[in-house]
């Protein structure tokens, strides 16, 4: 879903660059260069840095809630998961990060 999620801004999702910047990017260049990088290394199985983390997880959730910048209504169609389910993977996923960002 991490993955999908960072694939949307390259799809249909419309970032601004003030927002990328917000999101811990340089530019929205840097957002799609660096959402393929994470996307390759969330795929391998390689870790992230907690940098990435926060990156990762912030885009992905904007980009699955804004019907304005991101993905929106769109989400379910584009990247073949329900809201309910994205949902309640997103929640595993902050409860998990939060707990290894926070014990380190």
């Amino acid at each position: 879903m991490l993955c999908r999620g960072l694939g949307e801004w390259g799809g249909p999702a419309r970032c601004t660059e003030p927002l990328a910047v917000a999101m811990g990017f340089r530019s929205v260049a840097d957002l799609l260069e660096e959402g393929r990088v994470l996307r390759a290394r969330l795929h391998a199985g390689e870790p992230l840095t907690p940098r990435d983390w926060r990156r990762t997880v912030l885009s992905v959730e904007i980009v699955f809630v804004s019907d304005v910048v991101g993905s929106g209504w769109d989400w379910s169609t584009t990247t073949g998961f329900s809201d309910e389910e994205t949902i309640r993977l997103l929640r595993s996923v902050q409860r998990k990060i939060a707990r290894a960002l926070h014990s380190g």
